[in-house]
């Protein structure tokens, strides 16, 4: 894992700041609105330039854990964000939709980093990448209108053009990418002209999306602070509980270890950048929504990060280093 990932929380939190005190003392925020959702979309595209399909027949070789994730991403993890939200947030209608979107989005990147420094499997792991993907496009609509309650007040037309415009638009231009790559050179050309430098931009264009969000908003931000904190007790539970909950699963099903570190991993990683895409263009009435979605990354990273640590895969010498 680079420098640059490891300090991902700390990135955000300084865009966050900076855009912020630019929004409070710079006449910028009509400028930065338009700036979001175009830095978010780009950023999408470059996160699904990475996605390779051909992983997806790896699944096979573990139908355990695939059903333990999918039961777990798909089934269990949206009733607990709703009973989160309903208990911790009921008075507070768009934190607990900010919530929900959240929650109900299992991540399609940043988990492979975690897998990978756990020593998980990752070539399961990449593999249930697109099957999370095109799960959360079919589901997502679902879950929100069906979960968000009194408090969406959306029409299922509109949530359906965001999510068409914030996820299948981007899918599809990184798909055309892909397709166009491949006809002009190898592998190795793919990853140093194409799928390479789409790596390097991900990071970048998620701090600009962040900055000029928090510019755009910042007085709402300044109001709503108090709200925004009370985010982390359902946060705080969530990233308790599902850590938990499949670590006990995977002992229930005698996983091997390192599918043990990939079910945890691909079930506690969320899907912030695109459930931040989803709320701008969904919701561009209700701000709040959209910037209560920042603070999930901020728990979120350093958790993962704690968590790689706790269920990595001890190699003999380590194990035998420990028990001395």
């Amino acid at each position: 894992m680079s420098t640059a990932e490891r300090l991902q929380s700390l990135f955000v939190a300084l865009a966050a700041a900076t855009g912020l005190a630019a929004g409070l003392s710079l006449p910028i925020g009509p400028a930065a609105e338009h700036v979001v959702l175009p830095a978010l979309l780009v950023m999408l595209a470059a996160v699904f330039v990475q996605m390779d399909a051909a992983h997806v027949g790896e699944v096979r070789r573990a139908r355990t854990l695939v059903v333990l994730s999918l039961v777990l991403n798909f089934v269990f993890t949206p009733a607990l964000a709703w009973a989160l939200g309903a208990g911790l947030l009921g008075g507070q209608p768009d934190l607990r939709v900010g919530l929900l979107l959240l929650l109900v989005t299992p991540c399609t990147d940043w988990y492979l980093v975690f897998t990978a420094v756990a020593r998980g499997h990752t070539g399961i792991a990449a593999a249930l990448l697109p099957v999370n993907l095109v799960l959360q496009l079919a589901l997502l609509p679902v879950y929100v209108l069906l979960l968000g309650g009194p408090a969406l007040m959306v029409d299922a037309g509109t949530l359906a053009e965001a999510v068409l415009l914030v996820l299948v638009v981007p899918l599809a231009v990184a798909m055309l990418v892909r397709w166009a790559s491949a006809r002009f050179g190898d592998a190795d050309w793919r990853e140093r002209h194409v799928t390479g430098p789409a790596g390097r931009l991900v990071l970048p264009l998620l701090y600009t999306a962040v900055f000029a969000m928090f510019a755009w908003q910042a007085r709402t931000v300044l109001e709503h602070l108090g709200d925004l904190a009370a985010l982390l007790v359902p946060l705080a539970v969530f990233f308790v509980v599902l850590p938990l909950v499949a670590v006990g699963l995977s002992r229930m099903w005698r996983l091997p270890a390192d599918q043990r570190v990939t079910l945890t991993m691909v079930t506690t990683a969320r899907n912030s950048p695109i459930a931040l895409a989803i709320a701008v263009a969904a919701f561009p009435d209700r701000p709040l929504i959209a910037v209560a979605l920042v603070v999930g990354p901020l728990l979120e990273l350093p958790v993962l990060a704690l968590l790689a640590q706790v269920v990595r895969v001890r190699r003999p010498a380590e194990r035998g280093t420990t028990t001395a």
